[in-house]
């Protein structure tokens, strides 16, 4: 079995996204964006919380661990991942997205497309491999079934 023990945590790498969101809209703030939009960032950012806190509590009922590289116990396949395989990720790119938005300006946009590639290079692929040599064809047909972000 494949082991893998990333030691910088996903929450990491989002705070590290949110720092860097912070910076260009302070240094580089092109296009401002108007009231309206700004707070339709607060949309995204309750949902990805919600995606985050019901992902999350599933893991723990389901009694598998939430840290990547920790030894899975089971395949989730209810709550929160009947929408996507990897719903605490998802809430991490729209909690990003609403930060972007509620800074008010464009330049903070370009981080949680480039957060979801850092995401998946750096996680999602070693976790599914993982998934795959754990679980087989059970994680596979999951898999097949249901996307990797929605």
């Amino acid at each position: 079995m494949t082991r893998w023990q990333p030691r910088i945590v996903p929450p990491l790498y989002f705070l590290g996204s949110i720092l860097v969101m912070v910076a260009l809209h302070r240094a580089v703030p092109a296009g401002r964006l108007s009231g309206p939009v700004r707070l339709i960032g607060s949309l995204p950012l309750l949902v990805g919380l919600a995606f985050n806190l019901w992902g999350a509590m599933l893991f723990r009922i389901n009694e598998t661990p939430l840290r990547p590289g920790s030894e899975s116990t089971v395949v989730v396949r209810t709550g929160a991942c009947r929408f996507s395989r990897n719903p605490m990720y998802l809430g991490f790119v729209l909690e990003l997205l609403g930060v972007a938005l509620l800074l008010g300006s464009a330049s903070p946009l370009v981080v949680p497309p480039l957060f979801m590639v850092l995401i998946q290079i750096l996680f999602i692929r070693n976790e599914e491999k993982i998934m795959e040599e754990r679980f087989g064809e059970q994680y596979l047909a999951y898999k097949r079934r249901m996307r990797r972000w929605i």
